[in-house]
């Protein structure tokens, strides 16, 4: 989800293992040569989530902890490819957490459909995150080291 600490905690957790930290939000801007935000404002949500899969697929990495936009759940392809690269952590927030953690949702590049509201878009991810998770962390009340410590664990695993 937005807001669940996935680029900040990734970081730590990479140090912690002593792997790389590698951020397909930060590929896909560096591809299109503009933010999140503007991909989807200029180019539309299809034209940005082909986007990310793209990048996804195009990952060949090991040793390497990975943070994905919240969105990437909406391509089984990326989602495939992925587990195939290794373990899947959903680190989840409740809809309320996750609120009070965005600040900036018109400029973060959140991917959310016409008409459709932040709890429509939270209702609609949370089943997919399940779906495709090894494993799930709610980091809720946590702080970025204790988020990143379980990472760090599950990934062991």
């Amino acid at each position: 989800m937005p807001g669940s600490g996935k680029s900040t905690c990734g970081v730590v957790a990479a140090k912690m293992l002593l792997k790389n930290f590698f951020d397909t939000d930060l590929l896909i801007q560096n591809i299109e040569g503009i933010s999140l935000q503007n991909i989807i404002d200029t180019k539309g949500n299809d034209y940005f989530e082909q986007a990310e899969e793209n990048a996804i697929l195009n990952l060949d990495i090991q040793g390497t902890v990975i943070a994905t936009g919240g969105s990437v759940v909406y391509s089984n392809k990326a989602m495939q490819h992925l587990k195939k690269l290794g373990k899947i952590i959903y680190l989840h927030l409740d809809y309320e957490q996750m609120c009070s953690r965005i600040s900036n949702l018109s400029t973060r590049g959140v991917v959310m459909k016409n008409g459709e509201t932040l709890l429509d878009m939270y209702n609609e991810r949370l089943p997919l995150y399940d779906k495709w998770a090894d494993a799930v962390i709610d980091c809720g009340s946590n702080t970025v080291e204790q988020t990143a410590q379980a990472i760090s664990e599950l990934a062991k695993k």
